[in-house]
């Protein structure tokens, strides 16, 4: 069983109350707009992380990591990419891919709106884990965690913060 902590949209933005979950994950991946090297090397330093870059990140940031990461973990084949679109309506960067050649699991970030669904039609899982970043249009940061083992993808947990700005 491999238990993962899925987050999007740091924009360079880390502290202990994300790197507790991240201690107690077996991977970390992040879906883009990282927006900063000191978050993903924070996370680096406790666990292993797969990642993507977001439309906010800089050259630095895009050397390090792909537009596109898809890999397996067990018996589960994920993609990751931060601009993706939501089942049915893909983004065309992705739509015709995902429709020839779909993973179990499809993950994007950018919207900041925390969505799991399925997509029936191609059989696969989609997860947007929303933003856990303190930059944007959002009030509630969130992220997901979830464990795979085997084929499962199970213990779907989401986790909030309640308040994206303390002062207000």
């Amino acid at each position: 069983m491999t238990k993962i902590l899925l987050l999007s949209d740091t924009h360079g933005y880390i502290d202990d109350n994300i790197l507790k979950y991240v201690k107690q994950a077996d991977e970390v991946w992040h879906a883009g707009d990282i927006g900063s090297l000191k978050v993903t090397d924070a996370i680096k330093a406790l666990k292993p992380l797969k990642g993507v870059y977001g439309n906010i990140d800089d050259a630095k940031v895009r050397v390090e990591f792909p537009e596109h990461n898809r890999f397996m973990c067990e018996d589960v084949e994920v993609w990751i990419t931060h601009i993706g679109g939501y089942p049915p309506k893909y983004n065309v960067r992705v739509a015709e891919a995902i429709k020839q050649n779909p993973p179990r699991l499809f993950i994007c970030g950018h919207s900041h709106i925390l969505k799991v669904m399925p997509d029936k039609k191609l059989n696969l899982i989609h997860m947007n884990p929303g933003a856990v970043g303190k930059h944007g249009f959002h009030k509630t940061r969130t992220m997901l965690r979830f464990t795979i083992e085997g084929k499962k993808i199970e213990n779907l947990e989401v986790i909030e913060f309640p308040v994206r700005h303390p002062k207000e």
